[in-house]
């Protein structure tokens, strides 16, 4: 039996029975206090003092979620009773590392009185510069049990990046290492830490976390921070700050996104255990960096009981099999990835399920890009009918999904599931309105108690609602391009401010990748529209990586008629240009709208930081005609 079958079964007992999933979602954003609390009562969320209600007052923003109560979030992280492992973790710097429920709450435990001598208290801010290792996950959770509050950085964003990020809160201890290996690579970071220390003048104490081969004078070691131990848990507010997680930077500063501990983990439970079907004894693996959403999403599979799977290095090193590899190696349950990671996989030939034992897979994750049909027929060639791809689209806005799968959805080739339990998502046309069939802004038309408490120093709150409720006064507008189908699967067409407008016909990003990708002669590409003033057609432009050979007029006739037969005459560029390498972020998202802006004449310093890039590189390529 999947956790929502046992949950609606649940429901069942209580007076609530529904016939599937599109009742139950119905109910989840029409009762928002039935719905809520009964993830509370289901998964067994602790209360220090009890709410006065659930949510007083609906309307958005300012939501205010279960006033009076008060918890903590790393209590609940902590919680399994059982002694098995919690903690696996991978480095291409140093051997495998585990660590039981046991030894992870001690090492909490132990850091929590460590960060105490050094003057943590409630409210204040500890940064880490620190990889996807296990003592990272210690720190978070013993800053979360302090009720100090997180914010971390990946050690390869350079100091710029990192001050522009830590540097608008105002942290008081800084974790870092001095180095790591990327692949085969030795990667020194002693002079980028020696930059971020003296940029940040209120940080009082640096702790070095050894990983590496380098020493840090003048810090704290991580031995000495875990010399003595003071278990426990200081209870906070429903809405108070768990953690600070920052945009990509792409259009600008990055914005500092605050998160409460009852928002993420009421919304974690939620969605780790009703869509990702994860319960005690299961084995999550998703890689990512410390810098992502999903990172702390990763760490949120505790909650559930769930062993986490930590990677760290390059994920395509020493070749393509190695995620598969680990897990199959660590009996993994949950495996996420990337649509591009699987795409790679479908154009190398790879099948996984023949080369490594992977029979403990349940469900194959995906998220970040859209992943087009052909990946979904890859997966299920591949894995057939008894692992469940779950494709979904979120943000670190909301460290969640927004519409995504669930072992009670069919799975549609090139569609995603529907929106998420608890999310009222909706496509709106420009004047407001809901629609079916066609290409909207994806909206959220009720609270979810994980939209963030606001961003750190907008006091008057200006800056988030310029954010998400301008455009749709008490909607929540999340800026991406999508369809609903009359079933209620969706495709999400890219961001809405990438959109291609041609010719007052909206045309979406992912659709062309999907087509131009799928030929044998193209690695990766990249589309950009520059609108014509007069409102006629503009300048449709698109950029492509090749596999090997020149981009000659065969070529381009090739990939001209491919997008006029699977799309339409209107997806036809006026130009197609070969470049080495694609400008993506470090999440792998593709960054139109920085190219856009190159190509309208902007300097490159000006439309990104070189740091968000994935390839400091990559915009060399690119500018406006001479």
């Amino acid at each position: 039996m999947t956790e929502i079958d046992r949950y609606l079964a649940w429901l069942a007992d209580r007076g609530h029975a529904f016939d599937g999933y599109a009742s139950l979602h119905r109910w989840s954003v029409t009762d928002l206090d039935g719905f809520w609390s009964s993830i509370k009562d289901f998964f067994g969320v602790r209360f220090h003092s009890p709410e006065t209600a659930v949510v007083p007052d609906p309307r958005m923003p300012g939501t205010e979620w279960f006033p009076g109560a008060t918890l903590n979030y790393a209590e609940h992280a902590l919680g399994s009773p059982t002694d098995d492992v919690a903690v696996i973790a991978y480095s291409q710097t140093r051997e495998r590392v585990e660590l039981t429920w046991g030894e992870l709450r001690d090492q909490v435990a132990r850091a929590r009185a460590g960060l105490r001598r050094l003057g943590v208290r409630r409210g204040d801010r500890v940064v880490a510069y620190l990889p996807n290792i296990p003592e990272t996950v210690v720190a978070y959770l013993a800053v979360a049990s302090l009720g100090a509050i997180w914010a971390s950085c990946a050690p390869e964003f350079g100091a710029r990046s990192v001050v522009d990020r830590f540097g608008q809160i105002e942290p008081r201890v800084l974790l870092t290492v001095s180095g790591y290996r990327y692949g085969a690579k030795d990667v020194d970071r002693r002079a980028e830490v020696a930059a971020i220390r003296a940029s940040l003048p209120t940080v009082e104490h640096v702790v070095h976390v050894p990983y590496g081969e380098h020493d840090l004078p003048g810090t704290t070691a991580w031995r000495e921070l875990l010399a003595e131990s003071a278990p426990g848990f200081e209870p906070v507010g429903f809405a108070h700050p768990l953690c600070v997680l920052f945009s990509s930077g792409t259009t600008g500063k990055p914005k500092a996104i605050v998160h409460g501990h009852g928002g993420l983990l009421l919304e974690h439970l939620k969605n780790h255990g009703l869509s990702w079907d994860l319960r005690p004894g299961d084995r999550m693996l998703w890689f990512s960096t410390t810098a992502w959403m999903m990172w702390n999403a990763l760490v949120s599979g505790l909650l559930t009981g769930t062993s986490i799977v930590l990677v760290d290095g390059n994920p395509l090193h020493p070749d393509l099999a190695w995620q598969w590899r680990l897990a199959a190696e660590t009996r993994a349950t949950l495996m996420g990835a990337s649509p591009g990671f699987l795409m790679a996989c479908r154009k190398a030939g790879l099948d996984p399920a023949a080369s490594f034992d992977l029979s403990a897979l349940r469900q194959l994750g995906a998220a970040g890009s859209p992943l087009p049909a052909e990946g979904y027929h890859w997966v299920r060639d591949v894995f057939g009918p008894d692992v469940l791809l779950n494709v979904g689209s979120g943000g670190t806005d909301v460290c969640s999904g927004i519409v995504q799968g669930s072992p009670l959805q069919p799975v549609v080739a090139g569609e995603i599931s529907g929106p998420c339990l608890g999310v009222d998502a909706k496509a709106f046309d420009e004047a407001g309105n809901p629609v079916v069939g066609e290409l909207g802004e994806l909206v959220i038309t009720a609270p979810m108690p994980s939209m963030p408490v606001g961003f750190w120093g907008d006091d008057t709150g200006e800056r988030y609602r310029e954010t998400y409720f301008d455009t749709y006064p008490g909607v929540w507008r999340h800026g991406d391009w999508i369809r609903f189908s009359p079933e209620g699967s969706c495709v999400i067409a890219g961001r809405s401010d990438a959109t291609l407008n041609r010719g007052g016909v909206r045309l979406g990003t992912a659709e062309f990748y999907a087509v131009v990708e799928e030929l044998p002669e193209v690695e990766d590409s990249l589309v950009v529209h520059l609108e014509d003033p007069a409102g006629g057609n503009g300048d449709l432009r698109l950029f492509v990586v090749l596999r090997d050979g020149d981009l000659d007029t065969a070529l381009r006739t090739k990939i001209a008629t491919a997008l006029k037969s699977a799309l339409s005459p209107r997806h036809v560029p006026d130009t197609i240009t070969a470049v080495p390498v694609i400008p993506r972020n470090r999440t792998g998202k593709k960054l139109e709208l920085p190219v856009k802006k190159l190509l309208l004449g902007a300097r490159p310093e000006d439309v990104v930081g070189a740091d968000v890039l994935a390839d400091p590189t990559a915009l060399d390529h690119f500018g406006a005609p001479a």
